[in-house]
């Protein structure tokens, strides 16, 4: 009998019993297992069959019963990979395969999930270090979230090491203004700052320092503070809504400006100024410089003054004018602003306080 009529029999099979195993196949054929696999495989490549689950407790099942009955499929997947070789989207393809729920996510879900999950598995590949990474995905409660932790050198030492940073605060507030990389060469540096943007909850946790975004909050809150658990490497948590209906498209549209016709770049960024100083006051240029440096790479810098009161004069002079003197063709724009910290950028400006007016985006 031909290897084609063998998985003939094979389809019939499960169509009776609806789930198979693959011992149930062998005492059938009274083939070896090695064989029984080879025709599982092959029926698997023509999606003939889909296999649920893993090792001695997959089964098999028709396509159209697993369309039908989505809680045969696990809605937990954890793998432990050797960082060898690795390639993100291979190990995407596999888990997909397993998980069948993430295929069937709402369109722009899934989209972001495949980018989100791919950006932050190829950041731990190529710049942890670390032997082994671990990857979990767990669908719960409407919300898709995956895990992906590192045993290396850590996220935020890294960038305080290579950018020569006085503390891993430091490096996280690098890395909330988007472009931020330690191989400038090999990388963008555009990776963590867009995938936490397409996020409901952010967190990237490192040796003792925990970054978390929660953009389900209006202001798109940012939070940085000290972990309960001091881990070594990397750990990165990302969680977003089933039925969200944020699209990626949009997230990138937010922050990129037309550098010329038909090209575009990421060259606009947000910075929330309270995350620049412990305390709460914003009084000297050293801090203002803190803040501007690294951003003469973007044409608009949106400046976000929430919960911040009140600013120094050298604090403003140094933004509002020693930069924008410096930098003419980039955009300064302040929001949120109070009506003392408005007054601080007026003079800084050299603006009378009565005719000031933000910039916008024209």
């Amino acid at each position: 009998m031909s290897i084609q009529e063998q998985g003939k029999r094979i389809i019939d099979l499960v169509k009776i019993r609806r789930k198979i195993k693959t011992r149930d196949i062998v005492a059938l054929f009274r083939v070896s297992r090695q064989y029984v696999n080879l025709l599982l495989n092959n029926l698997i490549t023509e999606e003939k069959l889909i296999k649920v689950g893993s090792t001695k407790n997959a089964f098999y099942v028709l396509p159209q019963y697993a369309s039908g009955h989505l809680e045969i499929f696990p809605t937990r997947v954890f793998k432990r990979l050797k960082n060898s070789h690795l390639e993100e989207y291979r190990v995407l393809e596999q888990i997909e395969n397993n998980c069948p729920f993430i295929i069937r996510l709402k369109e722009n879900v899934r989209g972001i999930f495949e980018y989100a999950f791919t950006e932050m598995l190829n950041n731990a590949i190529e710049h942890s270090r670390s032997t082994y990474i671990d990857v979990e995905i767990v669908l719960k409660d409407g919300k898709l979230n995956f895990l992906i932790a590192d045993y290396g050198i850590g996220v935020f030492r890294n960038i305080v090491k290579k950018k020569k940073l006085n503390s891993a605060v430091e490096a996280v507030q690098e890395i909330l203004k988007g472009k931020a990389t330690t191989e400038p060469r090999a990388h963008t540096g555009e990776g963590i700052f867009f995938t936490s943007k397409t996020a409901d909850i952010y967190t990237l946790d490192s040796y003792g320092t925990q970054m978390v975004i929660n953009n389900k909050i209006k202001a798109n809150d940012i939070f940085i503070g000290k972990s309960r658990i001091i881990r070594k490497g990397t750990r990165v948590s990302f969680t977003i809504g089933t039925v969200s209906n944020r699209h990626i498209k949009d997230v990138f549209d937010e922050f990129t400006d037309a550098v010329s016709d038909g090209d575009f770049g990421f060259n606009k960024t947000e910075i929330k100024i309270k995350l620049f100083t412990e305390g709460s006051a914003y009084i000297s240029r050293s801090q203002a410089r803190r803040i501007l440096m690294n951003l003469e790479k973007f044409n608009t810098i949106i400046l976000d003054f929430d919960k911040v009161s009140m600013v120094g004069q050298s604090f403003s002079d140094e933004i509002f004018r020693v930069f924008h003197e410096k930098y003419p063709g980039i955009r300064l724009k302040p929001i949120n602003t109070t009506d003392m910290v408005q007054f601080m950028i007026n003079r800084a400006e050299g603006r009378n306080p009565r005719r000031s007016k933000l910039l916008d985006d024209n």
